[in-house]
């Protein structure tokens, strides 16, 4: 019989690779989402699939699924700032009622679960480069909050249920992810950059552009969550591109692979936007032997083509 798994948010940017991935390896692949930031038009080419489920639902609340479950992905939240500060309270129910619910289906299933952190648990970091071992520096009542906390508040539940109720837990700190089937309207720096370049628009930068970020590749990404699922790993593990950037020199570089009449114009820097981000993959590297692949150039390359191809389909 074939592995069943469950992948919360899955019609979203990264919930839709993974149902790509798992697809592709032979599994049922059950796809949850109330399409809040998800899209239908990510997973349509799995329809009429025997191998492939869709269930349009909201996992606040209570989740049933008949039959067998042998993993669950729980990639269920908003998860970028245009998101997660126009749905706040969503974004902190999802991570808190939303999580209690799948691990409460885990549990019931016996079935292995992943969920989903982010790098943001680390806040804005007093180390560099960020490793699991930091516990962050974050502002539990600002604007960013509702997603910081309920970050950390769904990997607490998550060790609670793995300590407390042996249920065989799985955590991935994700770090910035780009590639193909991200919204151009979600706010961060990639889709922001490439949407302005290719509509001739001036690049919006905030502050002066020092504040750094470290992009990966979304295949990349999938392939160290998939690793990580079935190792025997515990504890957080980050995924992530260790190879850091400005956000200055960063629109730079975007502006070298879009001929456009854009240029780069500055803005106040939004409250608690993290000054640093670089992962630590040691831990990655050592117990998954997993590192990225994918040059910032080549995913770059794919990742303007969708978005043009985006842009004059609209």
């Amino acid at each position: 019989m074939k592995k069943s798994i469950l992948i919360t948010g899955g019609a979203g940017f990264l919930g839709s690779h993974l149902c790509d991935r798992f697809i592709q390896e032979g599994y049922k692949v059950i796809c949850m989402d109330n399409l809040i930031t998800g899209k239908t038009e990510n997973i349509e080419h799995h329809f009429g699939n025997p191998d492939f489920q869709f269930i349009y639902y909201d996992v606040t609340n209570y989740i049933h699924v008949p039959g067998n479950l042998d993993y669950i992905l729980h990639f269920a939240s908003p998860a970028s700032p245009v998101d997660y500060l126009k749905l706040p309270i969503q974004t902190l129910k999802v991570g808190s009622l939303g999580t209690h619910k799948v691990l409460g289906l885990a549990k019931a299933k016996k079935a292995r679960i992943l969920v989903a952190s982010t790098s943001e648990v680390y806040g804005d970091p007093l180390i560099h480069p960020q490793n699991e071992d930091y516990w962050g520096n974050v502002n539990p009542i600002g604007l960013r909050g509702v997603y910081d906390e309920a970050k950390r508040f769904q990997e607490a539940m998550t060790m609670a249920y793995h300590r407390y109720h042996g249920v065989d837990t799985r955590i991935v700190r994700i770090f910035n992810t780009y590639g193909p089937r991200m919204r151009l309207d979600d706010g961060r720096a990639l889709p922001q950059f490439v949407g302005q370049a290719l509509r001739g628009e001036d690049l919006t930068v905030y502050g002066d552009g020092s504040q750094t970020r470290s992009f990966c590749y979304v295949s990349d990404l999938v392939e160290g969550i998939y690793r990580l699922l079935l190792s025997d790993e515990v504890y957080p593990v980050n995924i992530g591109n260790p190879e850091e950037i400005t956000i200055l020199d960063f629109a730079k570089e975007i502006l070298k692979y879009i001929d456009t009449p854009s240029k780069i114009i500055f803005k106040e820097l939004p409250a608690d936007d993290p000054k640093i981000r670089q992962p630590d993959i040691t831990k990655a590297k050592k117990i998954l032997n997993w590192e990225p692949k994918v040059s910032r150039s080549e995913g770059l390359k794919l990742t303007i083509e969708f978005f043009k191809s985006t842009i004059h389909g609209n």
